[in-house]
């Protein structure tokens, strides 16, 4: 029973967290479109993600597209250089695929957050 109200206060903590960097405005949610990002991202997942955070390479970021600033793209981070970070799709052959490729280096600003998690659907386990 001790390790059960420990988990609970846990979570409890954690949603605490995550409900006060939501009030700040730190936390969005991102719905993911098109086949760029495919395996590991699919179209209609959504995705947690902490506006204003430093990327590193490797890490999946929101972006506003440097040619169409309403668009919000989600991309992986690859290298930064002095004229913004290259941003590349992890599906290179997905149809419509739009990335650093395409339209060079993304300037900083235009970074708007790292990608935390995928929340949405829940995942599935398979039962034997």
């Amino acid at each position: 029973m001790r390790m059960r109200g420990a988990l609970l206060c846990g979570l409890a903590g954690t949603a605490a967290v995550l409900a006060a960097a939501v009030l700040r405005r730190r936390l969005t949610a991102v719905e993911v479109s098109g086949d760029s990002m495919l395996p590991d991202l699919r179209p209609g997942d959504w995705l947690l993600v902490r506006t204003g955070a430093r990327a590193a390479p490797g890490d999946v970021v929101v972006a506003r597209h440097p040619e169409r600033p309403e668009l919000l793209v989600v991309k992986r981070a690859h290298h930064r250089s002095g004229d913004g970070w290259w941003l590349e799709s992890d599906n290179q052959k997905a149809a419509g695929r739009r990335d650093s490729w395409d339209f060079g280096p993304v300037p900083d600003t235009l970074v708007t957050g790292r990608v935390l998690a995928r929340y949405w659907p829940l995942p599935v386990k398979s039962v034997l």
